[in-house]
């Protein structure tokens, strides 16, 4: 399993495990957001993201905006973009009202923010991102493979899908999302994935298997 070509990013919000986990170099980058921040009590989520890249200051390493609005996202995400060149900044593909950020993740893409396009489910949703997306910006579109199986289907049509659309721009990452066992490793490998994250405790037992 070491051979494999899928990088390994580490999805949480404890300071303490990134840093051990980017001293190990299992991982190749890191990803979070405001809820796993909530969860550890995180309330000053700029101190954090600049802790974080304080001791972590090369490895790709995704932050989210956390508002509803549109425009109070961008220029969250201008913010976030302007703390190292190792950020992605994620933008979900609809805010809670169901509005999707297309033109917000053309706008952001094309004013050089590496974005990290969050919570894809469809086809559809793949499509619109990618073509929204400037090709000469590093980005990451991120589908939730592990909820499309809770809901009963198979994950590997859409993530060949997004692999298959992508594969001529290098700069644009595909990301298996939601992961719930190790084996989604394997699946995101077949599936030619460029990423996939994993919570520290899947990271933990899939190094006891390599």
């Amino acid at each position: 399993m070491s051979n494999l070509k899928v990088k390994i990013y580490a999805d949480g919000a404890d300071l303490h495990a990134m840093k051990r986990m980017d001293a190990e170099n299992f991982v190749s980058g890191f990803t979070t957001n405001p809820t796993l921040m909530a969860r550890n009590g995180i309330q000053d989520y700029l101190n954090f993201a600049k802790q974080v890249l304080d001791n972590i200051p090369k490895k790709s390493i995704s932050f989210e905006v956390f508002s509803d609005d549109l425009d109070e996202m961008h220029r969250q995400a201008l913010i976030l973009k302007d703390l190292g060149e190792n950020v992605w900044v994620k933008i979900p593909v609809t805010n809670t009202q169901s509005i999707y950020t297309y033109d917000l993740i053309n706008k952001l893409s094309n004013e050089g923010v590496k974005i990290n396009a969050t919570a894809l489910f469809t086809k559809d949703h793949i499509d619109n991102v990618y073509s929204a997306l400037n090709k000469d910006i590093e980005s990451i579109i991120s589908i939730f493979a592990g909820r499309i199986a809770n809901a009963g289907i198979d994950p590997e049509i859409t993530m060949k899908y997004a692999s298959e659309l992508t594969s001529a721009h290098s700069n644009v990452e595909t990301l298996w999302a939601s992961s719930r066992e190790v084996f989604n490793v394997m699946q995101a490998e077949r599936c030619q994935t460029d990423i996939i994250t994993l919570p520290f405790k899947l990271i933990d037992a899939y190094k006891k298997e390599v």
